[in-house]
């Protein structure tokens, strides 16, 4: 590595607003475990594909049907 760098002509990331955000999320177990096995299956890290799969929910305005049952 060099001992000094030369900054003078860099650029800002344009990208640097799409970057991802760490955050905690609580998951059940079993469904923890359903990535951590397509991840397996499919080569990509667990993470990616959670991250892939609320993307597609988010971009297709998919919306969870909850229906709440009454004495349970």
């Amino acid at each position: 590595m060099r001992k000094e760098y030369d900054f003078s002509k860099a650029k800002r990331n344009p990208y640097s607003k799409r970057l991802k955000r760490q955050v905690t999320i609580r998951l059940e177990e079993a469904t923890l475990e359903y990535f951590k096995r397509l991840a397996q299956d499919s080569g990509v890290p667990y993470q990616t594909l959670i991250n892939l799969y609320l993307r597609d929910c988010a971009t297709s305005g998919r919306r969870l049907n909850m229906r709440w049952v009454a004495g349970a």
